[in-house]
């Protein structure tokens, strides 16, 4: 798989494909399974338990975006989306089916690491449909005190991300151009996390029900609790970089643009797709072929 840019026509995987685990938010058992969908279709979420009930992956079915990001349609839920989205969409996959018999796609380690396993063991097959980008043509910024995210005009995906914890996670700083490769090197290992001082208040709310040290990295105030640490030294950060995808994802079409979140977590997110969605002059929508015919003209017109 190339990069962004290279990408002409649309894609779905080759096979089906499933897992089996537990919802991180619900401890719900659920069995997940992936199959190929034609050309147009985008990711489509479908509740296997409820007639196959469909609810596409659209910032228009987002629903709530507290801990995780959850899609409704007619009162129809799935939660906890963020994870299988982000690598679907680093990937290039535009078109796959995701049935799912509970309202929640599974944890598994809790990072994009077993979907990226999934999405190689499903392979990527090209469809005849041109593929079209949503190309930023202007900045776009969202602020709630010293949260900000924005989103700049650029030729390819990339993205910022800084973080600010309390010890012992401190400020960290991300910063790529997000490709297949990179993204499965970079990105994709890095866990969900949490405090262990908030565990209780959490489960009052009725959420990480299904957290373990198994799919979760737990902080004390002075370090780590899981046995085996952490895969990166800003392991946290490289995690808000990769529900960051997953958020946009949910734009619908690979983006081109530069993304900066300072601070920001999944409502932020929804804030930016929201304000760039509804308003059409902040971005155009464009095949492959005119991308490339505009850089090649801007690169006659620097000639002379």
């Amino acid at each position: 798989m190339g990069t962004v840019k290279e990408v002409r026509f649309e894609t779905t995987i080759q096979r089906a494909v499933e897992v089996r685990g537990t919802g991180l938010h619900h401890g719900v058992p659920v069995n997940m399974r992936m199959t190929p969908a034609p050309a147009g279709s985008g990711i489509v979420f479908r509740r296997s338990d409820l007639e196959y009930f469909p609810i596409p992956a659209s910032w228009k079915h987002v629903a709530r975006v507290s801990y995780a990001t959850s899609l409704i349609r007619q009162s129809v839920l799935i939660s906890t989306t963020e994870h299988l989205l982000s690598t679907l969409y680093s990937f290039g996959i535009d078109n796959v089916s995701v049935e799912i018999d509970n309202l929640e796609v599974p944890i598994l380690d809790g990072s994009g690491k077993p979907f990226v396993e999934l999405l190689r063991e499903a392979g990527l097959r090209q469809l005849r449909r041109k593929r079209r980008y949503l190309r930023i043509r202007k900045p776009v910024t969202v602020e709630d005190g010293k949260k900000r995210i924005s989103i700049l005009p650029h030729d390819s995906f990339r993205l910022t991300c800084d973080i600010d914890f309390p010890q012992p996670i401190g400020k960290q700083s991300v910063e790529m151009e997000v490709t297949p490769e990179r993204y499965a090197a970079e990105l994709s290992p890095a866990r969900t996390f949490g405090f262990e001082r908030e565990l209780g208040q959490l489960r009052q709310m009725g959420l990480i029900r299904g957290a373990t040290l198994d799919n979760a990295v737990c902080f004390t105030d002075t370090g780590v609790m899981n046995p085996g640490g952490l895969r990166f030294s800003d392991e946290c950060c490289r995690h808000k970089a990769l529900d960051l995808i997953g958020d946009l994802a949910l734009i619908g079409k690979p983006l081109l643009g530069h993304v900066i979140a300072e601070r920001a977590g999944h409502a932020m997110h929804a804030a930016l797709v929201s304000k760039i969605m509804s308003d059409h002059s902040i971005y155009e929508v464009v095949t492959f072929d005119q991308l490339a015919m505009r850089v090649s003209e801007s690169l006659v017109g620097q000639s002379f």
